[in-house]
């Protein structure tokens, strides 16, 4: 009897310990795709992510000792792979947040997560209306929308030709990915070509978008000023080939900065010289955050892809979207305790009073990777900062300074936007009680 109770006691310690032990486990999914067309992209994004994560493990032990776990789930950028990933990982213990890496899948998961009590973090993505924050409690499109990186590349075309009246009768292109993704910046173009009289030609590209002749075949015959493109992964390279191929200007064609990428350009070369594309990031090795992926993770054989990619535009925002979700954590447990393994409320509490100052980014090791961000209640996005960069033929260069998108023009267009979206889905702004809650 007295042996039964002794292991019975040992037993029990033992669930005791590896309860306290996943307890004490903050755990973040990662929705990715490694494979498909869409990989030579998402592949630098999700190994960003997995080696923040790792650094943040090895060089501070977690935060405040709450170890960083995470598990990867391949969504090949589909919506319903998206979901059931979702879906599987949603129960975890200690879950955090989902980071979905698509439009779609956004569009998807925005109706579940309000049941589910779990933010989403579509970093320059997703549902440009969800920047209100007071009637999306739970998206945040921090850093940027399609509206606001739209609405930036117009500022900049619009810089370059002499003013807004400069831009009345000159001819626009859109060629876009005929997805969520690619509609979303139509509205605030749409806008923009009723107020400065410019004609605005939409031309979608079917997916992937390994077949664009006869998209550029209307490029040759429209003859556009200017051309934007919102594409992703094959659909990039496909389109500067097929730019060069039909005699189009690569230095009148501007990208979203999803097509603003070392994998976008690389194989086009020269052929790609001059084309220009959003940036919300730098890239590059130098950075202190950098530094510290390469001694605490690839230096001791834990890198997730080669170490020559550390630093890429794509591994870089990978980066950042961790350290928000590590840095709405750590301001959770500053409310909610700190040590403690935070719910996603908590979490989604800590998203919507980021207070990351230019101090603070340095602090992290952010310094001059992108502009401080700056969260609230009626404000999920934080910062609508950009820049244009352009490709010399074997890099990146910035080509103008930090632009802000005009919240005059789409403040009025996110509020009709969100009305609109809680009507059809029968539901109510939030109390403006809850904003302290």
């Amino acid at each position: 009897m007295k042996l039964r109770s002794i292991l019975l006691a040992a037993l029990l310690g033992t669930a005791a310990a590896g309860a306290f032990a996943q307890a004490k486990e903050q755990f973040f999914p990662l929705l990715s795709y490694r494979t498909g067309p869409y990989a030579p992209n998402g592949t630098p994004w999700a190994n960003g992510k997995q080696d923040y994560l790792k650094m943040i493990n090895a060089r501070d032990g977690g935060i405040n000792g709450v170890k960083l776990t995470f598990e990867e789930c391949e969504t090949g950028y589909a919506t319903d792979r998206g979901v059931e990933c979702y879906e599987r990982l949603k129960s975890h213990a200690g879950v955090t947040l989902f980071d979905p890496q698509a439009t779609g899948i956004t569009f998807a998961l925005t109706e579940k997560v309000p049941t589910d009590k779990i933010p989403l973090i579509t970093l320059g993505y997703g549902l440009s209306v969800s920047q209100d924050g007071n009637a999306f409690k739970w998206n945040f499109p921090i850093m940027g929308s399609y509206w606001t990186g739209a609405d930036i590349i117009m500022q900049h075309i619009a810089k370059k030709e002499g003013g807004w009246d400069k831009l009345k009768g000159k001819k626009i292109a859109l060629v876009y990915h005929d997805s969520p993704f690619g509609k979303e910046p139509i509205p605030l173009l749409q806008e923009r070509a009723t107020m400065h009289g410019f004609k605005l030609d939409l031309i979608p590209v079917t997916a992937p978008g390994v077949e664009q002749k006869a998209a550029w075949l209307q490029v040759r015959q429209m003859r556009p000023d200017y051309v934007l493109l919102w594409g992703w992964g094959v659909m990039n390279s496909t389109a500067l080939k097929e730019a060069q191929a039909t005699g189009y200007p690569r230095d009148k064609m501007y990208g979203v900065w999803w097509a603003g990428a070392e994998p976008d350009v690389k194989d086009v070369g020269d052929g790609a010289k001059g084309y220009n594309a959003l940036a919300l990031n730098t890239s590059g090795q130098q950075p202190k955050v950098m530094q510290d992926i390469l001694k605490y993770v690839h230096d001791k054989g834990q890198g997730t892809g080669p170490k020559d990619e550390v630093g890429s535009v794509l591994y870089t925002r990978g980066v950042i979207i961790q350290m928000l979700g590590v840095e709405a954590v750590r301001r959770a447990q500053e409310r909610f305790g700190k040590g403690k393994v935070m719910t996603g409320e908590q979490v989604r509490w800590g998203l919507e009073n980021l207070a990351l100052d230019q101090k603070r980014l340095d602090q992290l090791g952010f310094a001059g990777v992108l502009r401080p961000i700056s969260t609230s209640c009626s404000d999920h996005m934080g910062s609508t900062w950009a820049r244009i960069h352009t490709w010399d033929g074997s890099k990146w260069n910035f080509s103008s300074d930090w632009y802000q998108a005009d919240e005059q023009i789409i403040k009025p267009m996110v509020k009709t936007g969100a009305e609109k979206y809680l009507a059809d889905k029968k539901m109510q702004r939030r109390d403006p009680a809850d904003c302290q809650s």
